[in-house]
């Protein structure tokens, strides 16, 4: 086709006009660099999302069965059932209550947990956080304790100190009504990074729990460790239909769903600004041919003299527009699929070269930018950028398509 080798030519030749060249150069570079920024930002908030991910099913559960009253008596025949689904992976029960610590005269309102360390650790990761002591200090009857780290310096204490556990449930005597208290001794700490957990949640024995609460042999409910976590909501119907036992079943995406959203809201709002560069560097092309149809007006009139039609000189410079386009693609999408590989080490040699840190360690607790490339944007971003650069053509070849070989050729 004759159409594509003018085309090519239009834009491999050596131009008269030198403005037409840096102008068709810097839509190429605009093109790429915007394409290279939107790669780059979409790693880089898909890592947060997972790291995000990451924290939060590190303490919660993939899914959870709660008894209907807040205790789940026949406990053992829920967990037998939910261990037959192929996504189960593991089973813990647990006791959830209110309560409230007080130790150097501090007090501190937390959710009280009671686990078997050597099940927890199977649908948890809480040996990846401990920041002193671990879970399988929790031993049955010596009433230890594990809290988040916010809440041991709010009380001022650490392994080995005391902490008395009041829970709200009462006891009757003769003076009224009074609560029950029981001292506990902190046997760790942990550091999660997410300001729910570590200011507000405290891990102990089941069976100290299950006397704390009066519990008999009952447990609030049982945690879940499924394979695809992105099966949970499916697993939580089938489990909804296998169980008999009067429970609510909640899995992660529910539990924590504005996290996830307000990440995801975070995600597509920086992907449509950043497209707005994409689509200002795309629509550059537009002065680019312009300018080269001006510029080419004597050669398309020749070209529609010898029989040319219409369609073909539009055809024209939409493959030379769309060259451009393809060419600062190409370079913005190798570019950002590089620097999104590579990003822990480019980013620590910029900090050095500055001689400063983007994210402070002793500021954010997550210190280094995590990046997590998904062809799927990448694949996206390529088909909006190319779609722009296709659409910022189709003026100026629609004008080349329009102009009359007399009106052209008047004054040559």
């Amino acid at each position: 086709m004759y159409e594509i080798l003018i085309g090519l030519r239009y834009t491999r030749a050596r131009r008269r006009n030198h403005f037409i060249s840096f102008i068709s150069f810097s839509s190429m570079l605009g093109v790429a660099l915007g394409v290279t920024a939107l790669i780059v930002v979409l790693s880089v908030m898909n890592g947060f999302q997972k790291e995000l991910r990451t924290r939060i099913l590190g303490v919660a559960a993939h899914v959870q069965i709660e008894g209907a009253e807040g205790r789940l008596r026949n406990w053992r025949s829920a967990a037998e059932t939910a261990a037959a689904h192929p996504q189960t992976l593991a089973v813990a029960p647990y006791v959830q209550a209110q309560s409230m610590l007080t130790a150097n005269q501090e007090v501190r309102g937390v959710l009280t947990r009671g686990v078997l360390p050597e099940e927890e650790e199977k649908v948890a990761d809480f040996a990846g956080y401990m920041q002193a002591g671990s879970l399988a200090d929790l031993r049955p009857g010596e009433f230890g304790l594990v809290l988040g780290v916010d809440v041991a310096r709010a009380l001022r204490v650490w392994t080995g100190d005391k902490v008395t556990v009041i829970a709200p449930q009462g006891m009757a005597t003769p003076l009224g009504m009074t609560p029950r208290m029981k001292a506990f001794t902190v046997v760790g700490v942990f550091e999660v990074g997410m300001f729910e957990y570590d200011s507000g949640l405290a891990l102990m024995h089941l069976e100290d729990a299950q006397r704390l609460y009066r519990l008999e042999d009952a447990v609030s409910g049982v945690r879940l460790k499924i394979a695809d976590i992105f099966a949970a909501p499916r697993v939580t119907h089938d489990l909804a239909g296998m169980l008999r036992v009067n429970a609510y079943l909640t899995d992660w995406t529910k539990s924590h769903a504005n996290f996830f959203r307000a990440v995801q809201i975070e995600k597509n709002m920086m992907f449509i600004i950043l497209s707005l560069i994409v689509a200002v560097a795309a629509f550059n092309i537009v002065s680019t041919l312009v300018m080269a149809v001006t510029d080419k007006e004597a050669d398309i009139a020749i070209l529609r003299t010898l029989g040319a039609k219409s369609g073909s000189v539009m055809a024209i410079f939409i493959i030379q527009g769309a060259l451009i386009g393809c060419v600062g693609l190409m370079l913005g999408v190798t570019g950002g699929v590089s620097l999104a590989l590579n990003i822990d080490v480019v980013v620590p040699w910029i900090e050095r070269l500055l001689g400063t840190q983007i994210l402070a360690k002793d500021v954010y607790y997550i210190s280094q930018l995590p990046s997590e490339l998904q062809w799927g944007d990448v694949f996206t971003v390529t088909g909006i950028a190319f779609a722009l650069a296709l659409l910022a053509t189709l003026y100026p070849s629609w004008r080349a398509a329009r102009l009359q070989p007399a009106e052209a050729l008047r004054y040559e």
